[in-house]
């Protein structure tokens, strides 16, 4: 009984890998500027934890007790939150849900949603 399961396992492993895979794009830096300028983008980073951030269409962002700039470099969205700090920055990747992966070195370094507006009043 257990090999023919995993016979039948290994396929539908296989199959939902491939699927997985499919259901990210990753994003250019036109298509970052255009999804967060003007929205908010709420999620969870790796390092910091849990995030809610507005991004004016100037370049500032707004968080609850924080402000900051944004900027779109080639294919990757960078924050600066110390202007004595140089920026850092990550690529991005949506998921057909609206999910957004923030990619570091190839590497998943955080998600988010991206909300319509500022319903945070940043």
């Amino acid at each position: 009984m257990f090999r023919r399961c995993s016979i039948v396992a290994v396929p539908l492993l296989l199959a939902a890998s491939a699927t997985m895979a499919e259901d990210y794009r990753s994003l250019t830096g036109a298509e970052i500027s255009q999804m967060i300028s003007g929205n908010t983008v709420q999620g969870t980073m790796a390092a910091a934890g849990p995030y809610r951030e507005f991004y004016l269409p100037n370049g500032t962002l707004r968080g609850s007790n924080y402000d900051g700039r944004w900027n779109v470099k080639g294919d990757t969205l960078c924050f600066s939150y110390d202007p004595s700090a140089p920026a850092e920055c990550w690529g991005a990747r949506v998921a057909r849900s609206g999910e957004i992966s923030w990619m570091k070195n190839d590497v998943v370094d955080g998600t988010g949603v991206v909300q319509p507006g500022n319903p945070g009043n940043f």
